[in-house]
């Protein structure tokens, strides 16, 4: 478990996917696909987020669209 009881937000799937599969007493990770939007990379994870309160020992994984 991380201090403060944050979550990790990633672009390293699959190490991390890995890691939640070991060690599932965490707060959350949040693994990405990367988009060079930010802004619309950021509102995903934001939205991610909101759908999937409580955090607490979840895998959450935001995926780019395809265009």
């Amino acid at each position: 478990m991380l201090p403060d009881n944050r979550a990790v937000i990633t672009l390293n799937r699959q190490d991390f996917i890995r890691l939640h599969r070991s060690l599932p007493n965490h707060i959350s990770i949040i693994v990405c696909t990367n988009d060079t939007d930010r802004y619309r990379m950021a509102t995903r994870i934001n939205e991610a987020i909101t759908a999937s309160e409580p955090l607490q020992g979840k895998l959450i994984r935001v995926v780019r669209p395809v265009t």
